[in-house]
């Protein structure tokens, strides 16, 4: 059964940095792309980040383009998004998810697998 497990969020400051991970478990992490997630209270899901699954190639939203950076390690079956220079309108519930083959989507619908997630909040 397939499972994904967040961790990393929390409260941080403006101009603060949290590393999110999430841990992989029953399938083959190596054959899939997956992507990051944010879900704002009031508004709808939103993908931030996503990597193929070899990591040859990787998408960022607009806004956090400079600032997030989606990694994973295949022998870990481990995926994370590093964030630096947060700002309240990072604030989120962020889930990762696993995509449908090795490329990613930019669509939500082809995500069949969702974590719980891990809150980041951002404030002074």
């Amino acid at each position: 059964q397939d499972r994904l497990v967040e961790s990393g969020g929390g409260l941080v400051q403006p101009g603060g940095s949290l590393r999110l991970s999430c841990a992989a478990s029953g399938f083959n992490f190596d054959l899939y792309s997956m992507g990051w997630f944010r879900r704002a209270p009031g508004k709808a899901s939103e993908l931030v980040a996503a990597i193929t699954s070899n990591a040859d190639n990787s998408y960022y939203t607009d806004s956090v383009k400079g600032r997030f950076t989606i990694a994973r390690d295949n022998d870990l079956n481990t995926l994370y998004l590093e964030m630096k220079d947060l700002k309240p309108e990072d604030t989120a519930l962020y889930s990762c998810a696993r995509g449908q083959g090795p490329l990613f989507s930019l669509a939500p619908h082809s995500y069949p697998y969702w974590g719980q997630g891990t809150q980041v909040t951002v404030t002074s």
